[in-house]
């Protein structure tokens, strides 16, 4: 096993780290693991400043969705202090105007009160389309919800609307970097997953059969697996 590293996890848009409850105790063999708070900022790169701060002096970080698009922050920031990298169900474009316009209507349904709806329009588009019904998954979104807030969320939805095209960072990464995707990823689909993972020199690709957009919930021990062997290499 390599040398215990500290682990840090970065969860996605309305995710809090129930997102990551199945990882914690799997990966707690390879070192510390501490899941970021991602709620208080409204750009990337002072999302990715405050996680920093508080982050140890060199670790593993793996970022799912919006937490993805954090970890390019943080290397654009600090790469020296990134020892591998995972990103999980994300992407490394910008947003797309149509992206934006979505984005815009669900903070005005946020700000007048219906983040219930929000959250019910979304559930579908987070999970595999054949448990998209899964009540224990459901519930799981919907609590992670309640830990986010419609404060918190809005801010999230304007840092994503605003996020830079990170493609011409890919080719920079030197650190260990593992991709994976679920292959029923509608958010964040393989493709994108493909793109990072041709562009990232060395990088490792995963692809999760019958898995959605949040795998770590989804398809929980695939991806302890994979992670621990991520951080063994």
């Amino acid at each position: 096993m390599a040398q215990s590293l500290p682990l840090l996890l970065v969860p996605g848009l309305l995710c809090s780290a129930r997102l990551y409850s199945a990882q914690i105790a799997a990966l707690l063999p390879h070192g510390p693991v501490t899941v970021a708070d991602h709620r208080r900022d409204d750009t990337m790169e002072a999302i990715a400043r405050r996680i920093l701060a508080d982050a140890p002096p060199r670790f593993a970080l793996a970022g799912l969705s919006m937490g993805g698009y954090i970890a390019f922050a943080m290397m654009r920031l600090a790469p020296e202090r990134i020892a591998k990298l995972a990103l999980l169900d994300t992407q490394a474009r910008p947003d797309t105007p149509e992206g934006k316009a979505g984005r815009e209507k669900f903070i005005a349904m946020a700000q007048a009160g219906k983040l219930h709806d929000v959250v019910e329009a979304l559930t579908p588009k987070f999970l595999h389309r054949a448990r998209a019904k899964d009540e224990d998954l459901r519930k799981i979104v919907r609590d992670m919800a309640h830990d986010t807030g419609p404060e918190a969320f809005v801010r999230q939805q304007k840092a994503i609307m605003s996020r830079p095209d990170s493609r011409p960072l890919l080719s920079e990464i030197g650190c260990p970097t593992l991709v994976v995707v679920g292959e029923g990823d509608e958010l964040t689909p393989p493709e994108l997953a493909r793109e990072m993972h041709a562009d990232i020199l060395g990088s490792k690709l995963v692809v999760l059969p019958n898995c959605g957009h949040l795998s770590t919930i989804e398809q929980p021990d695939a991806v302890n697996s994979v992670l621990s062997h991520w951080m063994s290499e």
